[in-house]
This record gives C-alpha cells, structure tokens and sequence, in this order.
C-alpha cells in the first residue's frame, strides 16, 4: 500500500506544497486508486498534480465524515469529472463509500452549514453511492470501518453544532477510519477521530481480526483536550508500542509534544509519502 498525503495543515521545509486546515490522502493498493477526503479546497487537486497523480481515474473516494475540511473539495473533483465528460476525455467515476449521516448538513453556528454541501440525491448523480454503516471491504488488505463504537468513557462525547433540520447535538457518528491489514500489525489511517482515536483502534482490531497496530496516520482531534483526555490517550497508545504515529490534521502542539513522550511521533504534511 502507498499513501500519498494530498492535504494536510501543514507541508515541509524546502517542499513546495500547498496546505490548509483539511486533510486529503491518495491510496493505492492492489491496482485500486481510493481518495480518502478531498480537503477544503482544491489544495488536495494541485498537490496530486505536482505528484504526478491523475485523479480523473479514481475507483473509490471515502468520506470520513461531513465536515467541510474533509469533503468540500468534492465540488473541485466532481468539475474536473464533468469537464472530462463534456469533453469527451478519458475518465472513471468513483464509487462513493461514506456512512450515511456524512452527507447531511451541519449547522454551526445556526444558519452557517459546516456539513456536506451536497447531499445523497445530489451526490448520486456524479457518483454512484455505498451509504453503510457497516464495514466495508475495499481491497483484500483495506477495510471501511463504518460506524465507530463509542465504547469508552472519555472520547466521543463532545458535539459540534446540531444536524441540519433536526435540531439535535450532533455528536459525529458519521465519523469513521480505515484499516490496513499487514503480516505486521493495522495501518490505521483516521480523518478526524471525532469519534475517538481509542475507539477507532478498538473497532478496527474487531473489524480485522488483529490486535496489533503497527502505524497511525491521520488527525486526532486532540485540539486543547482536556487533560485527563490526554492522559488517558497517551497512555493508550503507549501500549500498543506503534512503529509509527503521523498524527496530523487536527492535533495541536501540546498534544504533538505530550503524545512524543511516549510514542514514536513523525512529521506529517502535505507531500509526505508512505509505503506499507
């Protein structure tokens, strides 16, 4: 497997990439080419470009979940495959695979929409669409994880804003990962963790059948947790002794360093690439 990080906070010295507060990350394993979020902007398009990736032939884009950091790049992939269209171009429209709450709305504050802006009807007349709450199996070795287990006392518990048109929390149950089985251990590759890095690991050894997790990559929603959250995050992945841990996106400073002093912590950011 190859990962290729098309967006992300930040990007390298010396490295020409472009970034912005998203995430975006090209997979390819077993001849498939899968988008894993698409960003903000068209950030995650040009950094491809400079890569040298054709992101007109695509066989699956996966949303994490519905936040406009992760998803409002579609309106950038969805013109590039109507130009191609209309142009009579060379060009493959990918299978969408999100859990099915990642294609509503979200509001926050009220009237402001930080959702999907598109939602499943609209969607699926670019893209044919798998809406599962269940796992997925995208490739022999990659899994969808669908919905996430809350199943500890301290992640997952915080909302953001309320579900366009229900005026309820919204808790972000839409939110999901991917997981990489290797003879090694989980590759575990996360959009935001709004559901809890903890969490995620526990859901993803069930879904594989491996307790070992060999690598992280991805955001980790720890932006000024609480302490005790911290704590308890740390110590957590502390046990299960990682190769690596590419915590990106959303993790802030304090939570990089905290993190560091008990897990192998690398850089991460726009342009990076890692084979598995």
């Amino acid at each position: 497997m190859r990962l290729s990080i098309l967006t992300d906070n930040n990007t390298f010295i010396d490295r020409y990439f472009l970034s912005e507060p998203g995430l975006s990350i090209l997979i390819e394993d077993s001849g498939k080419k899968i988008l894993f979020d698409c960003g903000f902007s068209d950030v995650f398009w040009h950094n491809a470009r400079i890569m040298g990736h054709d992101l007109l032939f695509l066989d699956y884009l996966i949303f994490s979940h519905s936040h406009l950091d992760h998803t409002w790049g579609a309106e950038k992939l969805m013109r590039e495959h109507t130009i191609a269209g209309l142009e009579n171009m060379d060009h493959r429209r990918p299978e969408l695979i999100a859990h099915p709450d990642s294609l509503k709305g979200v509001q926050f504050p009220p009237g402001i929409n930080i959702g999907s802006l598109l939602g499943p009807e609209e969607m699926g007349r670019y893209y044919p669409l798998n809406l599962s709450k269940e796992p997925v199996r995208i490739t022999e070795q990659l899994f969808f994880l669908g919905e996430i287990p809350r199943a500890n006392d301290f992640e997952g518990r915080v909302s953001i804003g309320v579900k366009a048109g229900e005026n309820t929390p919204d808790f972000m149950y839409d939110d999901t990962a991917l997981a990489y089985k290797t003879e090694e251990g989980l590759i575990i590759i996360t959009g935001c963790s709004h559901s809890g890095i903890c969490n995620i690991v526990e859901h993803a050894r069930s879904v594989c059948g491996e307790n070992r997790v060999k690598s992280i990559i991805g955001g980790l929603h720890l932006q000024k947790p609480e302490r005790e959250v911290l704590r308890k995050t740390c110590r957590f992945l502390a046990e299960l002794e990682l190769d690596s841990l590419y915590a990106g996106h959303c993790t802030d400073l304090d939570s990089k360093i905290a993190l560091a002093g008990d897990n192998p912590v690398m850089e991460m950011g726009s342009g990076l690439v890692l084979e598995f």
